[in-house]
């Protein structure tokens, strides 16, 4: 055994060697603390740090590596018996050494661990990380600081100043140059105030005529002043005094600010200064004068984290600490508007410290030229050529570490393998409560790797995405209250780099190829988790520069895993516990679940670089990651989003549902994204319930920090950050496709300003994609009123003229959105979903209508860059022009107009007719109908046949041959049979659309599969364009009518009350429910039903979580508020 005991360093230049500890090498090394490496091998190899009780035994080892292999072992202390002492170990060296060879599979500067070894380090106790529960301001005072800047009135201008909350307690005029009264009223007060107290006074014109000699002796005897470069005394203009009534207890900076000689403006500005005392959740008296603590943005510049040095406090309570200087920023500690905004307060300090030891400036061949600072950090790799015997980090500080090279991180678990009990290890393996900041390249990669816990990890201040898994076949690892903040940008993978690495760096792309940033990088993200199937508990992502936790999938394994292991298929692999995860401060989106990444090499069929974004994968889960199995629906649990300047949320996939969220101050709170379109698509449920949605809160932020708006706000009018930009239209539930389902939520302060819309639900920007009708909205409450908008051309709308801008509709199924029940509400200015009883909403550019809505997918051969034009026969004058999903080059198009059924409508084009038209039922129900007309030259003869394409076989069915019939009114008398009618005399294929099979659930199509429609023209006239419009009508016109019945507007609005407390007490989070539409109270999902009419108690343990009493009372009388006041028992 080989025993580090206390010394001083050696430098490099008194002692350097090689050090072999093997089998029977038990050397004592007594003030040894520098080395040249360390080899820790073969059975009985160990080293050990020495330590005592009193934690005094501090040792510094410097070494350029430490490879552990062959059995042998490094501990630093154990989990039953911490080390106590402070340890350091100091990594080593440059990457350009000549004279130092590279360790293969590691490099240079690291602590390796090989088959076979042992690593165990696990410093004294701290706690992690917690929240604040008391805002902090910029001045450093409780309430903020005070500021005053005016031009004032004649006399001495008086503010007295609470000195603890910086609140102005009294503010009045005296008059001293016209008044010895008003000069001995200000005496008598000065006089009268508390010791400590903030006095502020300020002279805008002259005040020494009538100011006696015992007023300026109150002033110059009780109080401690400062004052500008005019002398109060002397009271000439602009003179200012900032007072403290001695003694003066704590230390408070004050400004003076004042105007140029004859401008009357002058005024001041108390902050605090060491005298910062942050409040906190947890018992923190593990945190120690001169550590070092980080304050979590809570705005939307990550930016806005800042760095403290904890200051002594005799008088703090075990939740309290005091730093160092005052805060730049504000910081939330408090619940906003149901939006728990709190800041999370990390620390940063352990008494074991890993480093690397850098160089002042950027050298090399590191790609530091990105970032201005050396980037060769010291890194820890385990399992290298074999699996390792134990190990075990806990409670390590982690600086300087990793590189800007592939396979160099903080911490790295190599392709382990099971590393729990699957694995074999009687004691599964983990990292807890390690601090990793200030580092190179990750935090925690993961990589091949399943079965490792990551606890209570903090990652602050890192390159590239920080808590990571590498090639996508990673599962059963679980994160359990992990913190990252300021992820930044970096050089490794596409996904790591921005917009500068992203076109910079091509050493990897087909020759000269340009990627394109937004499409294949700009996706670094504090959480980059590769497969679904880990789980993500109590989590917070505090800052990144574009997204907080991203759900990434690969179509199969990818770098050295390709082709070693079985394929996962993760986009159709169920998700793991996602439970209780905050994601704020970022700039791209807090949560993101969708893309994959490239796998091929580039080439010249695909120039782009390998593992780039790639928009090719789709979450869409099913059982044992089979896609003939059942689906299994992922579940999005109390996840808190705010503060992220474009999403809060961006989802795509199927089944998936957000239950007991929150989302304030995003640009856009949540978007949902279906698995795809038709045909690619069978239809999924996408489902929101039992959450919170807040435009704009009482957190308004602070201007700076690299925040880039601050404007006017639209919920109290009061100045604030912006997310995107003054004039970006900010949404709460943002509609892209569907289906979806959005329920028993609460929608708070979507209020437009005079530069910018605002709605509380609404649609994605010039959207060209398809919009379903099965966008179901129930069980909704708005406050102050319900917020809604479809746009209109102009900026972020541009001409609102796509086709998905001009299909958007939902379903308002109970009327809480707009008092109607059972209604859709889509644009005003769509008259295929219109009859004359609909109802103008003219503030949102939208209408309410009553009916059966479904779509009809057209899909076109044969006719490129074809715009086509759909009249309702109801409404010929108004119809509606689609220009196609597909780029307008394509040789094939498609179109997905909504339609009201049991309608009639005609097609037209702005070319020639396409030779082949598939018309699928989406969404139909069984039994739905259209009747549609199909414009083509009068010479055309057709092929007309129905089948159901089943798309998990690619099978065609049920094929049968329409026929034709002569006339119209003989059609509409067989609409159940194949057949069609062609009027030459118009150019008119008229045909029945009706579907014949049922339809389950979320599905586009029929339980048999999609029921279409095919026609194959022939014509001589092929260059003619088929516009039949003018001749249609007015011969086919028809008076409009609704199919259904418009419903009554409802005059008790009674949409759906819900509250969520949610209590954070030391077991965790305690959630308590309460809604109108169950009436009973739920506490953690247990409901409480309760029959008696009155009022129903359940009293709860904030610190357990438990229910200690129920109890019912038929009225409020004496009873119950002796019950109130006894009844429930004291902690």
């Amino acid at each position: 055994m080989f025993v580090l005991l206390e010394g001083s360093p050696i430098s490099t230049e008194e002692f350097w060697s090689s050090v072999r500890v093997t089998i029977g090498t038990q050397p004592l090394l007594n003030g040894l603390s520098s080395c040249f490496v360390i080899y820790i091998c073969l059975l009985a190899g160990r080293v050990v740090f020495a330590d005592n009780a009193e934690g005094s035994k501090n040792i510094t080892l410097r070494t350029r590596h430490v490879l552990i292999e062959d059995g042998g072992s490094l501990h630093i202390g154990a989990p039953k018996c911490r080390y106590r002492s402070k340890a350091t170990i100091a990594l080593l060296g440059r990457s350009d050494e000549k004279a130092v060879a590279e360790v293969p599979e590691l490099g240079r500067k690291f602590i390796g661990v090989r088959g076979g070894a042992t690593l165990e380090i696990h410093g004294t106790e701290r706690l992690s990380w917690t929240l604040l529960t008391r805002s902090v301001s910029s001045s450093g005072l409780a309430m903020g600081g005070y500021a005053f800047q005016r031009n004032f009135s004649r006399g001495i201008n008086l503010r007295v100043v609470d000195q603890d909350t910086a609140s102005v307690l009294f503010s009045e005029r005296y008059d001293t140059h016209e008044s010895r009264n008003d000069s001995q009223r200000l005496t008598q007060l000065l006089r009268s105030l508390p010791v400590r107290r903030i006095v502020t006074l300020a002279v805008g014109d002259s005040a020494v005529k009538s100011l006696l000699d015992e007023t300026k002796r109150t002033i110059q005897s009780l109080y401690n002043c400062i004052q500008n470069q005019y002398n109060l005394m002397n009271l000439v203009k602009n003179s200012s005094l900032i007072c403290s009534r001695k003694p003066l207890m704590q230390r408070i900076l004050y400004h003076l600010f004042f105007g140029l000689p004859g401008f009357p403006i002058s005024g001041f500005q108390v902050d605090a200064v060491d005298q910062v005392v942050l409040n906190l959740q947890d018992d923190v008296r593990t945190w120690q004068p001169g550590n070092q603590v980080v304050v979590a943005s809570t705005d939307y510049s990550m930016h806005q984290a800042e760095e403290f040095t904890l200051l002594p406090c005799p008088s703090c309570t075990s939740r309290q600490v005091r730093v160092q200087g005052r805060p730049q920023f504000g910081h939330v500690g408090e619940i906003v508007d149901g939006v728990d905004m709190r800041a999370e307060v990390a620390m940063l300090s352990r008494n074991i410290l890993i480093y690397g030891e850098m160089e002042n400036a950027c050298y090399g061949n590191n790609w530091c030229q990105f970032f201005g600072h050396d980037t060769y950090g010291g890194h820890i790799k385990v399992c290298i050529f074999g699996n390792f015997t134990s190990v075990h980090l806990s409670h390590v500080e982690l600086r300087n570490m990793g590189q800007q090279k592939k396979g160099r991180y903080p911490v790295h678990f190599h392709r382990c393998g099971d590393v729990d009990r699957r694995g074999g290890y009687r004691e599964p393996t983990y990292v807890d409560g390690l601090s990793i900041h200030h580092s190179f390249s990750r935090c925690i990669t993961i990589h091949a790797t399943n079965g490792l816990l990551v606890k209570d990890t903090v990652g602050y201040d890192t390159l590239g995405h920080c808590f990571f898994l590498e090639d996508g076949i990673e599962q059963r690892n679980t994160f359990f209250h992990n913190l990252g903040l300021v992820t930044r940008p970096g050089t490794l993978l596409p996904t790591d780099r921005n917009e500068t690495m992203c076109t910079s760096i091509r050493d990897k792309v087909y020759k000269n190829y340009t990627p394109s940033p937004s499409m294949e990088c700009k996706a670094v993200s504090t959480f980059w988790i590769a497969n679904p199937n880990n789980n993500l508990i109590s989590n917070a992502a505090a800052g990144s520069q574009d997204a907080g936790i991203w759900y990434v999938f690969h179509s199969s394994s990818t770098g050295d895993s390709h082709g070693l292991v079985p394929e996962t298929r993760a986009e159709l692999t169920p998700l793991g516990i996602f439970y209780n995860n905050r994601v704020h401060s970022n700039f791209k989106a807090g949560l993101f679940i969708d893309k994959g990444v490239k796998t091929t090499n580039a080439s010249a069929a695909d120039p782009r670089e390998y593992l780039c974004l790639d928009n090719n994968a789709r979450f869409r889960p099913h059982e044992n990651a089979d896609p003939n199995r059942p689906r299994v629906a992922a579940l999005i649990d109390t996840l808190i989003a705010f503060k992220n300047n474009d999403l809060g949320a961006w989802i795509r996939g199927g089944d998936i549902t957000i239950q007991n969220s929150g989302f304030a101050d995003n640009g856009v709170g949540l978007s949902f994204a279906s698995d795809g379109s038709y045909p690619k698509d069978e239809g999924s449920s996408q489902e929101v319930t039992q959450s919170l949605f807040v435009g704009e809160s009482r957190n308004r932020g602070s201007n700076g920090g690299q925040n880039k708006y601050w404007g006017q706000g639209g919920a109290d009018g009061k100045m604030r950050t912006l997310p995107r930009n003054r004039t970006f239209p900010i949404r709460g539930f943002q509609i892209y496709d569907g289906p979806v389902r959005l329920t028993q939520s609460t929608f708070r302060n979507y209020v437009p300003t005079t530069e910018r819309f605002a709605s509380a639900v609404g649609f994605n920007l010039k959207n060209t994609w398809q919009l379903t009708p099965r966008n179901n909205l129930s069980k909704l409450s708005f406050r102050p009123n319900v917020s809604m908008f479809f746009g209109h051309p102009g900026q972020w709308f541009e001409e609102n003229d796509l086709d998905g801008d001009k299909n958007s509709i939902f379903h308002d199924v109970d009327g809480s959105v707009t008092g109607y029940r059972d209604v859709y509400v889509g644009r005003a200015d769509n008259y295929l979903i219109r009859h004359p009883d609909c109802v103008n909403i003219t503030q949102w550019n939208g209408l309410v209508c009553s009916g059966t809505y479904s779509q009809v997918y057209i899909q076109t051969q044969g006719a490129p860059s074809l715009s086509l034009s759909i009249s309702r026969d109801e409404y010929p004058e108004a119809p509606l022009v689609l220009r196609g999903i597909n780029s307008q080059r394509a040789l094939s198009q498609q179109y997905q107009p909504i339609l009201m059924m049991s309608k009639s409508y005609t097609l037209h084009w702005d070319g020639p007719a396409p030779r082949e038209i598939v018309l699928s039922l989406i969404n139909f129900n069984q039994g739905d109908w259209v009747l549609v007309g199909l414009c083509y030259p009068p010479d055309t003869t057709f092929q007309v046949m129905a089948d159901i394409n089943d798309r998990q076989s690619n099978t065609f069915n049920d094929i049968t041959d329409y026929g034709p019939l002569y006339s119209l009114a003989e059609l509409e008398k067989k609409p159940l049979e194949r057949k069609y009618f062609f009027d030459h005399s118009v150019g008119l294929l008229w045909l029945y659309l009706q579907a014949r099979q049922r339809r389950d659930g979320h599905s586009y199509c029929s339980v048999k599969g999609c029921e279409r429609v095919k026609v194959m023209a022939t014509t001589s006239s092929s260059k003619l364009t088929c516009n039949c419009t003018a001749k249609a009508y007015p011969k086919y016109t028809k008076a409009p009518s609704a199919v259904v019945p418009m419903p009554t507007l409802s005059t008790q609005t009674s949409p759906s009350h819900v509250l969520n407390l949610y209590v954070v007490s030391r077991s965790g989070v305690l959630l308590i429910h309460f809604s109108t539409i169950s009436y009973f109270p739920q506490v953690n999902r247990e409901t409480f039903s309760f029959t008696q009419p009155g009022f129903f108690l359940v009293s709860v343990d904030a610190c357990s979580g438990k229910v200690t009493k129920k109890s019912s009372f038929s009225k409020m009388d004496s009873k119950m508020e002796q019950y109130f006041k006894t009844g429930i028992p004291k902690r």
